[in-house]
């Protein structure tokens, strides 16, 4: 990929090496595998959230500290749908569970967008080129979407089960895999590989790229920019409205505040990435994903603050992120 070819490859070393730094300190090898493998499922559904926040940033400028109302829309629209095909979830084969995830995906994303449009239009919109005013609307946008959710849901946890043929593990040697953290690593990078195919490889990744570095020049060739970005915004919507489902179904349960706790990781991943690079995110993501998993076995007391001296360690060696967005 261009991504690979254009930036300092040191980063990727990262997760290879926190796994094995990891690998003594755990001691047994199927349990560190069991542990490698959860911690990269986590990481790229943090990912799949975490993309969205990074193209509207990377893309448009937009601090958009509402991001959690769509992954959490997602997730309770996800609910839903899955509850109403009971038939399909509570089968043992595979194909019929796919059958009741896919549309649960697919009208999550279609949801989220929908919402992330209006809001792009009545609260981002004139918040443009002002970060701290964004910071403040949207964060307020997202208050009242979650009690929005309350009143539509409801107010206390709701359970989002795996369908049945989700369930369990794979066995290698001694090391049980469980069968959906594979789904979400499969999901996950079929996610990073789309985006940046779209972003490199296609006119309107072009367009968008073009257009965040002279917005005018594109302009004056006929492009109306503007679209392009609050598709950019849209798409963003969608992705977090994805990374709900996959969060919830990883929980297996929602809650209105879900999106506000999992913004906390989401930033944590976009300011270890470089704010606005995608590549960067996954490198973030897995990393969270890693040490998230191996602090929460080695010490259980220090998980909640691992990540913060992950982010910390990272921007002690490079302060703007792994690869920072240079010349937006």
């Amino acid at each position: 990929m261009k991504w690979l070819n254009e930036v300092d490859t040191r980063p990727l070393l990262l997760v290879p090496v926190l796994a094995l730094l990891a690998l003594p300190l755990v001691g047994s090898g199927s349990t560190w595998l069991t542990l490698t493998v959860a911690g990269l499922a986590m990481g790229l559904i943090i990912f799949i959230m975490a993309s969205g926040l990074t193209l509207v940033f990377g893309l448009m400028d937009v601090l958009n500290f509402g991001h959690g109302l769509f992954i959490a829309l997602g997730a309770f629209v996800a609910s839903s749908v899955l509850g109403a095909m009971g038939d399909w979830t509570g089968s043992h084969e595979w194909w019929r569970n796919m059958v009741a995830v896919l549309p649960a995906m697919l009208v999550a994303m279609a949801v989220a967008a929908a919402v992330g449009l209006v809001f792009e239009r009545l609260i981002v919109r004139p918040a443009y080129g002002q970060h701290l005013k964004q910071i403040l609307i949207t964060m307020g946008g997202m208050i009242i979407g979650e009690e929005l959710i309350k009143v539509i849901w409801g107010p206390l946890q709701i359970a989002m089960p795996l369908p049945d043929a989700m369930r369990g593990a794979v066995l290698w040697g001694d090391a049980a895999i469980e069968k959906y953290r594979l789904l979400a690593v499969a999901v996950g990078l079929l996610v990073f590989a789309a985006q940046m195919w779209v972003l490199e490889r296609t006119k309107i990744g072009l367009l968008i790229r073009a257009g965040v570095q002279d917005r005018e020049m594109v302009e004056s060739l006929g492009y109306r920019i503007r679209r392009l970005f609050v598709g950019v915004f849209v798409a963003g919507s969608a992705l977090a409205g994805l990374g709900g489902v996959m969060w919830g179904m990883y929980q297996q349960n929602v809650t209105p505040q879900m999106g506000a706790q999992v913004n906390v990781l989401v930033f944590i991943v976009i300011i270890i990435g470089g704010l606005g690079s995608t590549g960067g995110a996954l490198i973030g993501s897995l990393l969270v994903g890693l040490m998230a998993n191996y602090t929460g076995f080695l010490a259980p007391k220090l998980a909640l603050f691992s990540n913060i001296g992950l982010m910390a360690a990272v921007l002690l060696w490079r302060p703007q992120g792994v690869y920072p967005v240079v010349n937006r």
